[in-house]
């Protein structure tokens, strides 16, 4: 499995390209332009890969700039936790707050449960719901390959911020320690911002978590 990140936009979001084989998956596609975009179009048609799934993590403005361009350029539906579609509804009205220009999302074509799986080529994901950052925030964990891609729940020296709609600090701290401290040390946590990091790190120096 490779994983390959794009920092994109203003609020420098990561998008990923995860693939296994020539099966590809697009996470959290924040593009603000077609010059963003560009590079990773470059690397799904330099690497022969095919897109099989589009996904979100969650649905905040810097995650979801671009997902009309994607939705229609692969013919795929977004898959998605439930409970942050009305953040996906409401995208007009967070690119207005944020003075971000975008066209509106098609809506989700899937719906993604606790326990659900995700399969790239060979591999597999299992989904953990990993609320407080928003009420639908989820993780995308390898086992087999040793990683998660936690959106903004966990951050190398950080955690998601909590003051955005329905962000709740007890349930995100609930979830780090339920849905991602329970993984190896080894597992490499790819964020939706900033550097990778370990869960073993985070787990010794996240001062965050420190009460872990």
């Amino acid at each position: 499995m490779t994983v390959k990140s794009f920092t994109v936009n203003p609020f420098q979001e990561n998008t990923y390209i995860c693939h296994d084989g020539q099966d590809a998956v697009i996470i959290d596609p924040g593009f603000s332009n077609a010059f963003e975009r560009r590079d990773a179009v470059n690397y799904l048609n330099d690497n022969r890969l095919s897109v099989k799934e589009l996904l979100l993590s969650h649905a905040h403005i810097d995650h979801i700039i671009d997902c009309a361009y994607w939705a229609d350029s692969t013919g795929l539906a977004f898959a998605m936790h439930e409970e942050d579609v009305p953040l996906l509804a409401a995208s007009e009205q967070q690119a207005g707050m944020f003075g971000v220009r975008m066209a509106t999302p098609p809506e989700p074509g899937r719906l993604l449960e606790e326990g659900d799986l995700i399969s790239i080529g060979n591999s597999s994901w299992k989904i953990r719901h990993t609320p407080g950052h928003s009420p639908g925030s989820i993780s995308f964990v390898d086992h087999e390959n040793g990683f998660v891609v936690a959106g903004d729940v966990l951050f190398a020296g950080s955690i998601g911020r909590t003051d955005l709609w329905k962000g709740s600090m007890s349930t995100l701290l609930h979830s780090i320690r339920t849905k991602l401290l329970t993984l190896p040390d080894e597992t490499i946590v790819y964020s939706g911002h900033g550097p990778s990091t370990t869960i073993g790190r985070e787990r010794d120096s996240n001062p965050f978590l420190r009460e872990f």
